[in-house]
């Protein structure tokens, strides 16, 4: 596998997720320091303050902002600079709501923790929730081991969320009304597992995703300190290895030909160790083939 050069963009984070290419820029929410950086592709930076902990992004068809609120289950709307609540999913949540893709007519897919993860709770299954641009939450799909990153292929017809505890990615048809069926695995990376987290009991923990032009999936391993080329089926076919001492929790193509792999990197996801701490950067490298689909 090619060795890549990596480049600083970002740092002085807490803790980066939910990277998105949009408009020219890259967006990240950074979670204990409550804002979202914007950042120019040469680095140069813009904070939209937040007063709550951001996650998952993406953008209603008429351009507005949705932003994750992970710890009230609330997805956030950003209307002229102030931001309001689009929908509160706490009935449908068992733990701290996380990663969401939006869709062309603005419908956004949002998982949760399932469980009080940072509290070192034992870990269950977790819904996926649809909300659609009128506010209005769906449970959609159910008995997931930890939802998170998830994609939408370049037609709208197919979503592909990853399970982080279950070692995989899990694909669904959306029919028009925005409904998911057709459940199959995409692609089993290794065994599942409903072990602490920090014991180490998958192979691959897939975290924050984004899809490529040749359909592979490139993820952010959580426990491995790499990011991961995924072909259909589970098969690794490339990777990318943190600087020592990082991991890597989300990842996203984007850049003017969609070729740039941006990366969310700090020590460890583990809130008590990254609250006060500022060592979270964001990296680039280039790869090859270039962003699909969404987000």
């Amino acid at each position: 596998m090619p060795e890549r050069a990596l480049h600083t963009l970002v740092e002085g984070g807490s803790f980066f997720e939910g990277p998105r290419w949009h408009d020219g820029r890259w967006w990240a929410s950074d979670f204990y320091r409550q804002l979202i950086v914007v950042a120019t592709p040469d680095g140069k930076e813009e904070h939209v303050e937040t007063a709550f902990q951001p996650s998952g992004l993406g953008w209603l068809p008429d351009g507005r902002l949705l932003v994750v609120s992970m710890k009230d289950h609330r997805i956030m709307r950003r209307d002229d600079g102030a931001f309001s609540i689009h929908a509160d999913v706490t009935e449908h949540c068992g733990g701290h709501l996380n990663d969401m893709v939006v869709d062309e007519r603005g419908r956004a897919y949002v998982g949760n923790f399932g469980f009080d993860l940072m509290a070192g709770g034992a870990p269950t299954s977790a819904t996926l929730v649809r909300v659609d641009p009128d506010g209005t939450a769906t449970v959609v799909a159910d008995e997931l081991l930890f939802p998170n990153g998830a994609v939408i292929t370049p037609d709208g017809r197919t979503l592909v969320v990853g399970e982080t505890f279950g070692g995989r990615y899990t694909a669904f048809t959306i029919a028009d009304d925005g409904s998911l069926s057709d459940r199959r695995v995409w692609g089993q990376i290794s065994r599942a597992s409903t072990d602490d987290p920090g014991a180490g009991g998958v192979g691959v923990a897939p975290d924050g995703c984004t899809l490529d032009a040749e359909g592979h999936i490139w993820a952010a391993d959580a426990l491995g300190n790499r990011c991961v080329r995924i072909a259909a089926g589970g098969d690794i076919v490339d990777e990318i290895a943190m600087p020592d001492g990082l991991g890597v929790f989300a990842c996203m193509l984007g850049g003017d030909d969609g070729r740039t792999l941006l990366m969310c990197a700090a020590p460890d996801f583990l809130e008590h160790n990254r609250m006060n701490a500022r060592e979270a950067v964001l990296l680039t490298t280039t790869v090859d083939v270039p962003h699909a689909g969404l987000p």
